[in-house]
Order: structure tokens, then sequence, then C-alpha cells
């Protein structure tokens, strides 16, 4: 109780989800268009962006505050709500502020085509945190200072409580 959570940025929608995806999208081949501008790239190509691999920068982390990190979580198929608990002790949850989480534009995209409640969304997607690690409060900032300086956009974006709910996002 007490820790926070750091959420580290994914490239996109990595591997999950990609079932509703399809489901989803008509054309993969149409421009991907964030606030009225073309980025140069397909919806397509945003999908298929290639997962971000976290092993080297939190292994750096770990090297430094092996006895702060407390849990860690690649956020995977089942979003916030099916994997962040599994990096928690019985009785604590983790509560999120809603504003600080860095969405990604292309589950906004997603979020608006499917007419998906943004609930479902984190529950379903990584919303554009793919890995999250759990440190005392005390090295968190040091901790992330050390992600950034190893590529990472890493940020709080959580802190641990006690509680049984899981996952709260306000």
């Amino acid at each position: 109780e007490g820790d926070v959570l750091i959420g580290l940025a994914s490239t996109g929608v990595h591997s999950n989800g990609f079932s509703l995806v399809r489901k989803l999208v008509s054309n993969f081949d149409d421009p991907f268009v964030i606030d009225g501008k073309d980025t140069g790239k397909t919806i397509g190509e945003v999908l298929l962006t290639p997962t971000r691999i976290y092993v080297k920068p939190v292994m750096e982390v770990l090297k430094k505050f092996r006895k702060s990190v407390n849990g860690m979580v690649h956020v995977t198929g089942g979003g916030f709500y099916e994997n962040i608990p599994r990096a928690l002790p019985e009785g604590l949850s983790v509560k999120i502020n809603r504003a600080d989480v860095k969405v990604l534009p292309i589950f906004e995209l997603i979020a608006k085509v499917g007419n998906i409640p943004e609930r479902d969304m984190f529950n379903t997607f990584n919303m554009g945190v793919g890995m999250s690690v759990v440190v005392a409060k005390e090295d968190a900032e040091k901790a992330i200072e050390i992600l950034k300086a190893n590529g990472e956009d890493a940020y709080i974006m959580g802190e641990i409580i006690a509680s049984e709910e899981g996952v709260v996002i306000e």
C-alpha cells in the first residue's frame, strides 16, 4: 500500500483485441487521421506497429531498485482490469487517475468506430500502456528516469491502495 504504478507506453494495439478490430475496421488501407490531420500512415500500418519489448529498460530498473520493485505486469488481452491485479497481493488494488493515462489515438478511433464504452476498452486493450511496474513511492521518480534514459515513455499512473476492487479508474 502506498507504492505507485508506473506505466510504460505501448506502441499500439500490440497483439491483443484483433478479433474485435477486424469486425470494426472495413478498410485497413484508409488513412489514419488524428485531429483532422493525416498521419501519413494507413490504419493497417498503425494497427500492425510492432509490439514494444520492455526487457532491457526494466532490467536496468531492477539492477538499481530490485528491493523497491514490488510487481510487474505486461498489459495484454484483458487490459487493465484483468492484468494489473495479477501483480498485486490479496487486499490491494490500484487507483488510477484516468487523466494520467496516455491513451493512444488508435484506441480512441476503435472506441469511436465501435461505440465501445471506456470501461470495455480498458478491459480489452492496453490503451497505450504495454507494461506497468509497481515501485516504492520514494524510488518512483528515479525509476522513471532510468526507464526514460533507456528509451521508454514512462510515467506514474496510479497508486496502490487497500481494497479488493483490483483496479479503480477515476
